[in-house]
């Protein structure tokens, strides 16, 4: 057991320091920013100071164990720990939510709110990737709900109540499967429930018993990831958000749905994964070029952007679905180069929209000239995006199409598989390709002055603090890649004993 409460120290800290926020000057809107992005990037230090001095690279045991008991009579503890799948995503989450604090810093309506909505995100997000009792990690997921639900209805769009709702609805009604799975995972075959990960692992269920549990599971990561048709909710919540939100959409709330998978349904239930895995392998190389059709047929940047994102999860569907140690890691990889990505592509067309008002790609045109610094910033995401080589995501999924061709399946099922990924592939530079053409060349349109002004310091900053690590992964993947190495090797051994 760990001494000092580290992780308890990193989930709590945010939305500890955000209930003093109420307390401060209603207009003193810079005390309120410079405050709250402190308060992150204090909190993205600790968990600096944690991965860099506290965690063990090869150990493939839960570090930092912590255990407290919260309600008897459910057996619900305070269970914290981290490894190799979950330091890498809680790092991530310090990164792009500090850098998304400081993207907020144009925001004036109700401040004390806003800044206090993002701390409190900031602490659910830490304690979902932390959490080791399932019932923990069930309010973790709920925790993040109302925050973005009043994110989006006070500091959203035009059709902020629509994209609200519908957000809602499907993230909160999915949400209770997790609940149900886990209910029945704790119940059954004991005398006194229990929610530890630990313990849960030892559990054997029979296998439609695991089906009935996985498909539950399944179900609320559906939409959070999002898997085909759940989809729906996610570019209608980028459309009308506001582009640090959607920096924390894109960035972290997309993750837990496959940190999620991987957590529970990979490691708690092995033997129904095995049979969920192929159809996880065909739906996501199915998703993949779906969602990069419609990204193309787009008018909308932010929706563009958003249906891109929904086609990158394509892959991590594919790399779960493996089964192998290549694919899995490519998976974990995807999901950290996409919030990387995705973080920035919204951040860009944020600022863009600060300048041009409008989100209609045919509104705009024209505007390279006028912005240059946005223009070589937005290009150079852009083809991160189409993972050209040397950036995170060529990395990423040359290690899940090799996944691919290491599997067990046959011969036909990995050429149509590889093939489809092909075509998705191929589909991405040309949506954004044209995103960027009909955005910054071509004629000027009449909304279009030469009164704007170029990306700031500010601006040029987060840019460049998303960009450079996209760059570094890409050319060293190994450095990340070493995190949760040993973990996914013992995973795999874990369970082919298990089947033995």
């Amino acid at each position: 057991m760990n001494q000092f409460p580290w992780l308890t120290l990193i989930v709590l800290f945010p939305i500890s320091a955000g209930l003093l926020i109420p307390f401060f000057y209603s207009k003193g809107n810079k005390i309120i920013r410079w405050y709250t992005l402190g308060v992150c990037l204090l909190e993205f230090l600790l968990i600096t100071y944690i991965f860099c001095y506290k965690y063990e690279f090869s150990n493939h045991y839960i570090q930092l164990k912590e255990d407290y008991n919260w309600i008897n009579f459910m057996d619900f503890h305070w269970r914290l720990g981290i490894d190799g799948f979950s330091i890498g995503l809680i790092l991530l989450t310090g990164f792009v939510t500090t850098l998304a604090t400081l993207a907020a810093w144009p925001i004036t309506k109700n401040p004390r709110l806003f800044y206090f909505l993002m701390l409190a995100m900031y602490s659910g997000q830490i304690g979902l990737f932390a959490s080791q009792d399932i019932l923990l990690f069930f309010l973790m997921w709920e925790l993040e709900l109302l925050p973005i639900y009043l994110l989006l209805i006070i500091w959203g769009g035009k059709c902020r109540l629509y994209a609200a709702t519908k957000f809602i609805l499907y993230t909160a009604g999915s949400s209770i499967f997790i609940l149900i799975g886990a209910l029945i995972m704790a119940s059954y075959q004991s005398n006194t429930s229990t929610f530890n990960f630990q313990n849960l692992i030892n559990n054997t269920y029979p296998l439609e018993l695991e089906i009935i549990i996985y498909l539950s599971f399944l179900i609320a990561y559906s939409v959070k990831l999002p898997i085909l048709p759940f989809h729906t909710w996610l570019p209608d919540t980028h459309g009308e958000a506001h582009y640090s939100t959607c920096m924390l959409l894109a960035g972290i709330l997309l993750k837990m749905g496959g940190y999620g998978l991987i957590r529970i349904n990979m490691e708690l239930l092995p033997r129904a994964h095995s049979v969920f895995a192929p159809w996880l392998i065909g739906i996501g190389a199915i998703q993949i070029v779906y969602a990069a059709s419609v990204s193309l047929s787009q008018r909308n940047l932010k929706r563009r952007i958003a249906y891109s994102s929904v086609s990158h999860m394509g892959f991590v569907l594919i790399g779960i679905g493996s089964m192998t140690n290549i694919g899995l890691s490519g998976a974990i990889l995807q999901m950290i180069s996409h919030g990387l990505i995705g973080a920035l592509l919204f951040f860009l067309s944020g600022i863009s929209y600060d300048r041009t008002r409008t989100l209609f790609l045919n509104q705009m045109g024209g505007i390279a000239a006028l912005m240059p610094k946005i223009f070589a910033l937005f290009t150079s995401s852009s083809l991160a995006s189409s993972a050209l080589p040397g950036t995170s995501g060529f990395a990423a999924e040359l290690m899940i199409f090799l996944a691919i061709v290491n599997t067990n399946h046959s011969v036909i099922f990995k050429i149509i598989i590889v093939t489809i990924q092909g075509i998705g592939i191929i589909l991405t530079p040309i949506y954004l390709l044209s995103m960027l053409r009909q955005m910054f060349y071509g004629l000027k349109y009449h909304n279009i002055s030469t009164s704007f002004f170029d990306a700031g310091p500010r601006e040029i900053f987060i840019s460049f603090c998303l960009f450079i690590p996209i760059i570094f992964i890409g050319f060293y993947p190994n450095f990340v890649l070493s995190i949760w190495d040993d973990k996914t090797n013992y995973l795999f051994l874990q369970n082919a004993l298990q089947k033995s």
